[in-house]
């Protein structure tokens, strides 16, 4: 029985990474509605980033996280006005051919500047730990999975109560109306792409600290922020929650009472088979057009 809820605690802590690393994707699916094959690279980039920082300044990688979310948002915002926008005008199928160039080429700059070889970051809390009864709790994947419920928190309050936030529902659900009414629709797009990319780059540094990483990790990030918006349905922090915490409950049970090598396959099955009762994800799209 302990056994089970050790699993079921570590199931809800990786579920909580996988959902934050998963947001930002979800938000530019619903806004934008193009897939983001570059996604992984920007949580890889702000893992990097971390890394660096932390190293330099001597600091908490946590504490980072204001400096790297405001790289990302700059570096999100540039690359969908620059690139991904002229691509969109082109043809709908040009942004993911795009983007999928843009995580190849970032790919290997990476390996080129950083190396292959697996990096983590490591706090000075790294050893410690602590119980609940019977459950053991790494201080390291607590403290990051708080991170990402705060964030997570903070970008629902963001699309729910600012300002910027009713103009991307808005935008999102009523694109015409949108420009009808004034707004500037390219810069909106344009800052929930730098919103989006400043959140993938918050995950990779709770990633960069969980988990080692490599520049051969992007894809894995990007195919696990697919499957967690397909789960939870698009566009909502809950739905990311939602399919995150699913994800990351059923990876630990998987590895667990079957095998280290089987989540990928319970993973995929879960997939399909909520594509074929629930194809809009379980909370459906949060950003869909009002009736």
């Amino acid at each position: 029985m302990n056994l089970i809820i050790q699993t079921l605690a570590d199931g809800l802590v990786l579920g909580g990474i996988y959902a934050l690393a998963a947001v930002g994707f979800s938000l530019i699916f619903g806004v934008l509605h193009v897939i983001n094959l570059s996604h992984g690279i920007l949580v890889l980039l702000g893992a990097y980033l971390a890394l660096i920082l932390s190293t330099t300044l001597r600091i908490d990688p946590l504490l980072t996280m204001p400096a790297v979310m405001a790289v990302l948002f700059v570096v999100g915002y540039a690359y969908q006005r620059l690139l991904i926008q002229r691509a969109v005008d082109r043809s709908p199928l040009g942004s993911m051919l795009l983007t999928f160039g843009v995580a190849l080429m970032l790919q290997n700059t990476m390996i080129w500047v950083f190396s292959p070889d697996m990096k983590s970051i490591t706090p000075g809390y790294a050893l410690a730990s602590f119980k609940l009864g019977a459950i053991s709790f790494d201080a390291v994947r607590v403290s990051c999975l708080l991170a990402s419920l705060v964030m997570l928190c903070c970008l629902a309050a963001l699309l729910k109560f600012s300002a910027l936030g009713r103009v991307i529902r808005a935008t999102a659900q009523q694109t015409l109306a949108a420009r009808l009414c004034g707004v500037n629709v390219r810069h909106v797009y344009a800052l929930t792409f730098a919103v989006s990319a400043a959140f993938a780059g918050a995950s990779g540094i709770v990633i960069g600290i969980i988990l080692p990483f490599s520049p051969a990790d992007e894809g894995t990030w990007t195919l696990n922020a697919f499957v967690v918006v397909v789960l939870g349905g698009v566009g909502s922090p809950a739905g990311a929650l939602i399919g995150g915490l699913l994800l990351g409950i059923v990876s630990t049970l998987t590895a667990q009472y079957i095998g280290p090598s089987f989540p990928n396959v319970t993973m995929f099955l879960l997939l399909v088979l909520l594509l074929l009762v629930r194809p809009q994800g379980l909370l459906g799209n949060a950003f869909a057009p009002s009736r």
